[in-house]
């Protein structure tokens, strides 16, 4: 039985720092980068969320990282 899941933007804002952190996608690329990693079933749900919280599938990954914090080296 196939299931799409239900993204909520906190979601998405996870799933796009852990990509960043694993070093599978840059923070300067394009949201759409993203979409290698959800499976398309999916997609449509992760788009429309996006939309809802005006992010463009141009816009870049750094968009959505926006609460990620630093630390000192």
């Amino acid at each position: 039985m196939k299931t799409t899941v239900k993204y909520d933007i906190e979601v998405i804002k996870e799933e796009a720092l852990q990509l960043v952190k694993n070093r599978l996608v840059n923070r300067q690329q394009s949201i759409y980068t993203l979409c290698k990693y959800i499976p398309h079933r999916d997609w449509l749900n992760f788009e429309l969320e996006l939309e809802k919280n005006e992010f463009l599938l141009r816009d870049r990954i750094i968009d959505l990282l926006s609460h990620e914090s630093w630390e000192n080296d």
